[in-house]
């Protein structure tokens, strides 16, 4: 509990730091931005998936977090040095492992308490 405490606390803050600070990035860099967003919201949602299920890790949250995020902006950046638009695999790959993840979110969420079915025909 305390550990969603703290992670909803770092949430607010970077909203209201991201609000209040005008940054203007380049339009060449939106593309590993983008990516690396991406990245980082897919290491978001594993997180929550593996505190509903009890197997939360705080170095592996915040390792995964940041590699994943500089893999993706890495991928991205040698793809356009390439030529190869790379940013288009990434976003299938981290688009499925988002849906994958939200929906074990969901199913942890709707049957954490499942109520067993009782046939009340059955009984006396």
């Amino acid at each position: 509990m305390r550990t969603m405490i703290i992670a909803i606390f770092g949430l607010l803050i970077g909203l209201v730091l991201g609000l209040a600070v005008d940054i203007h990035l380049p339009v060449q860099y939106s593309a590993y931005l983008s990516v690396a967003i991406l990245a980082a919201v897919d290491t978001i949602f594993g997180g929550i998936r593996a505190m509903l299920e009890h197997k939360f890790d705080e170095r592996i949250f915040l390792t995964g977090f940041f590699s994943n995020t500089l893999l993706a902006a890495l991928l991205a950046f040698i793809g356009a040095s390439l030529g190869i638009d790379l940013t288009l695999a990434a976003v299938v790959a981290f688009g499925v492992r988002i849906f994958n993840n939200l929906a074990s979110i969901r199913h942890l969420l709707l049957f954490r308490k499942k109520i067993p079915f009782h046939n009340s025909s059955n009984s006396c």
